[in-house]
């Protein structure tokens, strides 16, 4: 059975006063030769019990504990008690309990009436001029009560570095936790991302691919079957994107099972792209501007799908209108601007889908920055500024 936190302090506190009226008792036995002081113990007895007993609240009120010892001691010096640390053991737990439980302010003043109250009490009642019995009545209770207030000062000092130590950890344990948390969810914003770009791109391509071909097999049943074989390679391919990305979902413990997994995508597959997008009947044309400059790989998979995405939405809304996409690099970032002739859908105006959101999340992810919209000579436009490498997001200047 546990012992409760009361219980326990109860029962300490009860064995310190029974060790107290020990020590009392014994202080007021004391006697030095020459020095006159009371016969009878029991008025020393009878004021160590009440200092004593009031030790039993001082966890709960150490200003009263403190001045009902205080009291006690300064009727038993008065008496003419020899002042031995024995006969001052309750007023120096009373001020070490002060220290402890109350501010450094309430310490220092209650602290200083007591000791010169008590030395105040010593001087006044001595009866001898000897320097010795001035000192002791003097400058060892000084001494002696500066004892207790010193290392409750300490332990309060000490209770407050635990507890703050204590605090730190848990603040750290939840920020860890939330840190966790945010980058879960991050981690599946960007799968989240992934999925959409790869089902989206090549479920759009082989959607104007089958329709194309079913169109074509009456009339043109080569050019149907060749677009059939487009078809096949366009599935294997979504296939392909979509094994390497959900693989970030395993735990995956044979290394050649990672080397196995596709690379992510860059602009050097571009041309694969492009040709992808014109078997769906969409016209691309490549404009590049200024010395291409090598890309990291977050910018360079962000370029290629935010084209990606831009040209899935033109095979979506604008099939057979042709498109134009234009690199324009510079000594710090690359700009990317898509655009087609065909007038913008409900399903294409920025905020309108998960695809614009995606591209511009993207965007923001690496420090860059994407703007979408319909164009003011008709037609529509994706241009995006992208850094050759990630920038904070609080490094990103809107460029556009």
């Amino acid at each position: 059975m546990t012992t409760s936190p009361d219980r326990r302090y109860t029962a300490t506190d009860v064995i310190l006063v029974l060790g107290l009226l020990g020590t009392v008792t014994l202080g007021a036995s004391i006697a030095i030769p020459g020095v006159s002081q009371p016969r009878a113990d029991w008025p020393a007895e009878v004021l160590a019990v009440v200092s004593c007993l009031s030790q039993l609240r001082a966890r709960t009120y150490p200003r009263g504990a403190l001045v009902v010892a205080t009291v006690c001691t300064v009727i038993t010096v008065g008496l003419g008690y020899l002042v031995t640390p024995l006969i001052l053991a309750p007023l120096m737990i009373a001020l070490f309990r002060l220290a402890a439980d109350t501010d450094p302010r309430t310490t220092r003043v209650w602290g200083a009436v007591t000791i010169a109250v008590v030395v105040a009490t010593a001087v006044f009642d001595m009866a001898t001029d000897e320097t010795g019995m001035l000192l002791l009545r003097t400058l060892g209770p000084v001494l002696w009560l500066m004892l207790p207030l010193v290392g409750g000062s300490r332990d309060r000092l000490r209770r407050a570095h635990t507890e703050s130590v204590q605090a730190r950890a848990a603040y750290a344990e939840r920020t860890r936790e939330e840190e966790a948390r945010l980058r879960v969810a991050e981690e599946r914003l960007r799968i989240a991302r992934e999925l959409h770009d790869v089902v989206a791109h090549h479920m759009a391509i082989a959607n104007a691919q089958a329709g194309t071909a079913r169109h074509l097999a009456p009339t043109h049943p080569e050019q149907a079957m060749r677009l059939l074989d487009e078809l096949t390679a366009t599935t294997s391919s979504a296939l392909l994107e979509l094994r390497a990305t959900v693989g970030v979902l395993r735990q995956i413990g044979d290394d050649r099972d990672a080397d196995s997994l596709e690379p992510a995508p860059g602009l050097d597959r571009l041309p694969e792209l492009i040709a992808t997008c014109e078997t769906a009947g969409v016209e691309v044309t490549v404009i590049t501007e200024g010395e291409p400059r090598p890309l990291s790989p977050g910018v360079d998979l962000t370029a290629y799908r935010i084209i990606q995405e831009a040209l899935t939405n033109v095979t979506k809304h604008g099939a057979g209108t042709g498109a134009s996409v234009r690199l324009t690099y510079s000594d710090s970032r690359v700009l990317i601007s898509v655009t087609n002739e065909a007038a913008a859908t409900t399903a294409s105006v920025p905020g309108g889908g998960y695809g614009l959101m995606g591209m511009r999340e993207r965007a923001h992810s690496i420090g860059g920055d994407l703007r979408a919209g319909p164009r003011p000579e008709g037609g529509f436009e994706v241009a995006t500024a992208l850094p050759l490498h990630p920038l904070a997001p609080d490094e990103n200047e809107a460029i556009l």
